[in-house]
């Protein structure tokens, strides 16, 4: 089954999902299957994207508009898609960055794998590493 989330980032009705909900439904969506939320993607409390996380079933595939949509933070989006992919649900991305996301396929699977690994090097690069002499250096 294809469920669909959508986003925007303020709640004061300047933005809307109508462009995002024709697309998810255009992708083959039902309309019953569409879960939004009108709160920044920095945020942690997100009700609709919580209760589509709910939702979602072995076979089921995510689709978003916007990659973007899930989270903005490369670490979240990576652990929410790893727990995904744990489940055996998959994730398609219609458009944008990330629009060759599709963890149903191999090419899919190896973009993310990327986007994985590119997470983790941000994480590991922001550490403070002790200072190691130089190989063959004098002690």
């Amino acid at each position: 089954m294809l469920v669909g989330y959508m986003r925007v980032s303020k709640a004061d009705g300047s933005q809307t999902v109508a462009l995002q909900r024709d697309a998810l439904l255009a992708a083959g969506v039902d309309a019953a299957q569409l879960y939004e939320d009108h709160a920044s993607g920095r945020t942690d409390d997100r009700p609709g994207l919580t209760s589509c996380l709910k939702a979602l079933r072995e076979g089921d595939r995510l689709v978003v508009w916007k990659l973007d949509r899930l989270g903005r933070n490369l670490h979240h989006l990576v652990n929410t898609v790893h727990d995904l992919i744990t489940r055996g649900v998959g994730l398609k991305v219609l458009t944008g960055q990330g629009a060759a996301i599709d963890t149903t396929t191999a090419a899919g699977k190896l973009v993310f794998g990327i986007f994985a690994a590119l997470a983790e090097f941000s994480v590991i690069s922001t550490r403070r590493v002790p200072d190691v002499p130089a190989v063959g250096a004098a002690a």
